[in-house]
């Protein structure tokens, strides 16, 4: 069997690759997640990805890793974790009432060989209010979230809709996951 490993210690994406039985060991990477200039939103989530694969792979021997990056974005504006209070509830007003995409970069690889892909998820925010936003910081959850919510918590009251992937909003899009596992023999059914 050939041995899985994720770079990453997003317990998200553990509990993702869990769900869909997978069995794997967890790698710590260190990456300049720092955006360049040029890049686009889907340029930049791809470049991480790729990067973190990189580095697994030096650490992972013959196995293959998965390595992934979410962010998201409102037009090319790249929201990323909110470092307070005041920053998070910026993000939140910008976000309130407007559909914005939550963007994924993964990429699968084994040796030299990395593939990727960019997952684009459309989610649709309904209005929040200033009390909602100031209940949402103090429950901790979004400090450390891309956008400065989690649509599998206290944040899904609220996502109005989502066009796309929901396993991608959360942090890791599973069908095209397991489509670039498969490349690489790991299939995660039959």
């Amino acid at each position: 069997m050939i041995p899985l490993y994720l770079a990453s210690t997003s317990p998200r994406r553990r509990e993702l690759l869990a769900q869909i039985g997978l069995q794997f060991s967890v790698l710590s990477v260190d990456v300049d997640e720092s955006r360049r200039g040029d890049e686009s939103p889907e340029q930049y989530v791809l470049r991480l990805a790729r990067d973190k694969a990189r580095a697994g792979l030096v650490q992972a021997g013959e196995g293959v890793v998965i390595a992934a990056d979410t962010t998201v974005a409102l037009g090319d504006v790249v929201l990323g974790k909110p470092g307070s209070q005041a920053e998070a509830e910026a993000m939140w007003q910008a976000l309130s009432g407007r559909s914005h995409r939550v963007l994924t970069g993964v990429a699968v690889g084994r040796g030299a060989d990395i593939r990727v892909e960019v997952v684009s998820t459309t989610v649709r925010f309904r209005d929040i209010s200033p009390a909602e936003m100031e209940a949402y910081w103090a429950s901790g959850e979004p400090a450390d979230k891309a956008g400065g919510y989690a649509i599998q918590g206290l944040g899904a009251v609220f996502v109005a809709g989502i066009d796309g992937s929901y396993s991608n909003v959360v942090g890791l899009p599973l069908a095209e996951t397991a489509a670039l596992l498969a490349q690489f023999g790991i299939r995660v059914l039959g």
